[in-house]
């Protein structure tokens, strides 16, 4: 598994890029994507001389007709952007990069694309089940009142730059770890951005270029997207139902000797699995014994009293010789709209994070650390109800798909907020592109497995008013009944 790809001649990859954005155009299918294509074009996802797709493999890729693709490559040509030579296929020409702007900047290239891209544009028409967030909790209104009414004439009197965090944050947020069974003072906590820029500044302190990082497989897609960019080498350890696979683990490291490990233990995502307690010191263990930096994501970890009782962090279990980070975060929790994030580490680890956090902003906002201070210490209570809520989800989310769609199969989700589902014969990345003509945008298991092993994958979000549930989960039925009928190949009807 490798964190950079290329993507030149790459089908698949092609529709990942472009296929989100189709269903949001108007007119001809093949004029559509001749505009997508044409609109990568001189970028570095399309450079001069690079080669595209073969009719055929694109509209597999895409789920559509060869014919659609063909029409579209005789438009890029007509507009003087592609060449076209037996034997070597269609290329970029290099009349296509005059009149674009060196400044003209898209998103990098990477798994995550097709994924970040909605949360870009908004949904529109489509129901877009790429990501899982809730609404902010309604008691954000009575904090942020209340907030504004006691709190904000000293925060304006502060000098506003906390690179470490807020004092009172960091002091609810050590009271939380040690709550939860992992004592913690302030000055082993730094408070980031959301949980997203505590991963980005852990890279940064620990991964060089060509260095090893394991993840769990399958994982995160943003992880792919910044371990490469700092340079990183990704190895996927598989997973088990108690979580990353201790056996594989101990075999990685010895043969990769990677710089760090980065893990979901709580509700990883996108399975949902709880790791074990026993598990959680076995990874320790063996992260301790060759030296490798350990980095929990438990951004995920909201509760239902109901559910499993849910181990102490990771960070619980390490020995003392062990380098253990703990992420966390009340983005999910409470509100997306809420970036605050925090990272315990060991006093020496939390001094160089706070001087890489001082290069990165300065410090995050004080209003939204201020807030997050006031709702900490009923985050446990408030993630409960939440939880509760998204297993009534999850409840109605398996009876639909058990009752319009029997044939996909599912292992439930101890928690977090979505199923991973597997498709019975079915490259997910084709139906991806079918059920995007239907109105509904699902992220397929390469974004999460780029090794290829998971391909016939799902991620499919639950969390989801009930209604919304129904209607995607209908649209969802539709589409698999046109690729079960069609195929992804000619028979495909244009669009």
């Amino acid at each position: 598994m490798r964190g950079e790809v290329d993507r030149s001649g790459d089908a698949a990859a092609l529709a990942e890029q472009i296929g989100p954005r189709l269903s949001a155009r108007t007119g001809g299918l093949y004029r559509r994507l001749a505009d997508e294509i044409a609109g990568l074009i001189g970028s570095a996802e399309l450079p001069v001389g690079a080669r595209l797709p073969a009719e055929r493999r694109l509209a597999e890729a895409l789920a559509v007709s060869r014919s659609t693709v063909v029409a579209a490559y005789d438009e890029l040509r007509a507009r003087g952007l592609v060449d076209s030579r037996r034997g070597s296929g269609t290329t970029v020409a290099r009349s296509a990069s005059r009149g674009r702007s060196r400044t003209d900047k898209r998103m990098p290239a990477g798994y995550g694309d097709s994924l970040f891209h909605r949360i870009a544009v908004g949904p529109g028409e489509v129901i877009s089940l790429t990501y899982a967030v809730d609404p902010g909790l309604p008691e954000l209104t009575d904090e942020l009142t209340a907030l504004a009414r006691e709190d904000l004439p000293a925060l304006l009197d502060d000098v506003g730059y906390h690179p470490r965090g807020l004092e009172v944050l960091r002091e609810r947020v050590a009271e939380h770890f040690t709550d939860g069974g992992l004592p913690t003072s302030p000055d082993e906590i730094v408070v980031t951005t959301g949980a997203h820029q505590a991963i980005e500044l852990v890279t940064r302190m620990y991964l060089r270029t060509g260095a090893a990082v394991l993840i769990e497989q399958p994982s995160w897609p943003g992880c792919f997207d910044l371990f490469g960019a700092a340079g990183g080498r990704v190895v996927g350890v598989p997973l088990d139902d108690a979580g990353i696979r201790p056996d594989l683990l101990a075999a990685a490291c010895a043969e990769h000797s990677p710089a760090m490990l980065f893990v979901m233990p709580t509700f990883h995502n996108p399975t949902g699995r709880l790791m074990s307690a026993n598990r959680r010191r076995q990874v320790a263990e063996i992260a301790a014994k060759y030296g490798v930096v350990v980095v929990e994501d438990n951004a995920y970890a909201s509760w239902d009293p109901a559910g499993p009782e849910i181990p102490p962090p990771l960070a619980a279990y390490a020995p003392d010789e062990a380098e253990v980070l703990t992420i966390g975060s009340v983005s999910k929790a409470v509100w997306g709209g809420l970036r605050i994030g925090w990272i315990r580490a060991p006093r020496p680890l939390a001094e160089r994070l706070a001087r890489h956090k001082a290069l990165a902003d300065l410090g995050s906002p004080l209003i939204d650390q201020a807030l997050t201070a006031r709702m900490l210490p009923r985050l446990t209570q408030l993630t409960a109800e939440r939880a509760r809520t998204a297993t009534q989800r999850k409840k109605v989310m398996g009876q639909l798909l058990t009752e319009r769609l029997p044939d996909w199969e599912w292992q439930e989700p101890v928690g977090g907020s979505a199923l991973w589902i597997r498709l019975p014969d079915v490259d997910a990345r084709v139906f991806a592109q079918v059920a995007l003509r239907h109105g509904v945008e699902v992220v397929a298991g390469r974004a999460m497995d780029p090794t290829g092993e998971h391909d016939d994958h799902l991620r499919v979000p639950f969390a989801y008013p009930e209604p919304v549930l129904a209607d995607a989960v209908g649209r969802l039925a539709a589409a698999w009944r046109e690729l079960r009928r069609h195929g992804p190949g000619p028979g495909v009807p244009l669009v």
